[in-house]
């Protein structure tokens, strides 16, 4: 299964006494992992809704171990309350010690696993700016982070290079999960990942890495700390590639670096660096003001007051009658293609608000005065999920509905039939 040329180049890099026990692991099935989401609360019980936890993951707070081969059918995953993420993919965003209210960068973010564990270190405050230059796949990353229940994140769609043109010096923290050839994902993606290695690829990969660092460098700021990280055992992507880096860049130190081999821990292979800049300028970054109608924010208030405990939404921003609730002082993102900003309420429509189902993914159950209250192994769950109409009791008007103490969306009681608001894109396919 393996190609040769792969045997060959990792019998040079481990010590002999190791060759056993690494090429080993391919025999195995791949190790799999979930991290829970903090950001949406919930009254989770680990034997009841979350059966298939196993042990935690020792480097990755909130990950677990699970031996369940698909997690994604269960009602809390819709919910947003876990994350399905390989358990040595984990282990690079902790290495960025980010802290609330810090302006952090993931610059290659598709699907989400870290730019969502980031999200969560960052506890609702300071900026979150998670970019993938493939638009496709920054399509997927917004859908996760809008699932995650993230408040403050801006998705862009944007090469490296056209970001750093524009962020010198601006942020406090960045992730480049760098594109890479693959080979620690040998064992868990077999045809994609064997399919497209060559020594070609791994070169090709070790130059446009390079870009990728010296763009993210520039976006720094000093004292800000870097953290770089692939899932290869080429030494041109990790190790040489790190000694190049400090070579171009005086300004940056090497804290530490680290690969993580399938045949010594609990996980897929994976190589991350830590680094620190010292020195270096800061580019002036326009802020956006944000503006709303007096009309639609009155709407929103009316709507706001009457759904949630608390108030939601801090910094209105309104755009062609869509409402936004804008994270504390996000950029102007104007020349930049955008996919989200912030969270998106709803719109206002005949002088009534519609919530989004952002707005709902984004509350917990303590926050939201009308709710329907659903278990996991409630029928009305699956209908929900499948988009139909559920029977309940109580007043006529909006619901946020949850399951298990997790939001899941929309519905709108009339005469007790509750109509389903779930978008037809996110509804359960059987």
């Amino acid at each position: 299964m393996l190609p040769e040329l792969f045997i060959q180049r990792m019998k040079e890099q481990l010590p002999e006494c190791e060759w056993e026990a690494f090429f080993s692991t391919y025999e195995k099935p791949p190790v799999k992992g979930v991290r829970i989401n903090p950001l949406k609360g919930g009254m989770y019980a680990v034997n009841d809704s979350l059966p298939f936890l196993g042990e935690p993951v020792p480097w990755a707070e909130n990950g677990y171990y699970t031996d369940e081969e698909k997690v994604g059918g269960y009602p809390l995953h819709f919910a947003g309350a876990f994350y399905s993420q390989e358990p040595s993919a984990m282990s690079a965003a902790p290495l960025l010690q980010v802290q609330k209210g810090d302006r952090v960068l993931d610059l290659c973010a598709a699907p989400g696993g870290k730019a969502t564990q980031l999200a969560a270190a960052l506890g609702g405050e300071g900026l979150l700016v998670a970019n993938e230059p493939v638009f496709s796949r920054a399509k997927i990353l917004s859908q996760n982070i809008e699932r995650m229940g993230v408040k403050n994140a801006v998705i862009t769609s944007e090469l490296p290079e056209t970001l750093a043109a524009r962020f010198g010096g601006y942020f406090d923290k960045i992730l480049v999960d760098a594109p890479c050839s693959g080979e620690g994902m040998f064992r868990k993606n077999a045809e994609e990942a064997l399919g497209e290695w060559s020594l070609e690829n791994v070169a090709l990969c070790a130059q446009r890495q390079k870009g990728i660092l010296d763009s993210a460098v520039a976006m720094l700021r000093s004292g800000g700390r870097m953290v770089y990280s692939t899932c290869t055992f080429a030494v041109e992507e990790d190790e040489r590639q790190v000694e190049d880096f400090l070579r171009r860049h005086s300004c940056m130190r090497l804290l530490s670096q680290e690969k993580l081999y399938p045949h010594k821990v609990r996980g897929e292979g994976h190589f991350v660096a830590v680094f620190q800049k010292d020195g270096g300028e800061t580019a002036y970054v326009k802020e956006c003001k944000p503006w709303c109608s007096r009309a639609a924010e009155t709407a929103y208030r009316a709507f706001e007051k009457q759904a949630f405990t608390l108030p939601i939404a801090k910094r209105l921003y309104e755009t062609d009658g869509v409402l936004y609730a804008l994270p504390d002082s996000v950029f102007d993102w104007k020349g930049l293609q955008v996919l989200r900003v912030g969270v998106r309420l709803g719109e206002v429509k005949n002088g009534r608000f519609e919530p989004n189902h952002s707005l709902a993914m984004c509350v917990k159950e303590q926050e939201c005065k009308n709710v329907v209250a659903l278990t996991s192994d409630d029928i009305r769950t699956q209908a929900y999920l499948r988009g139909e109409t559920v029977e309940v009791d109580g007043e006529n008007g909006w619901r946020v509905v949850c399951v298990d103490g997790y939001s899941l969306g929309w519905g709108k009681v009339v005469n007790g039939v509750m109509k389903n608001h779930l978008p037809k894109g996110l509804r359960k396919i059987q």
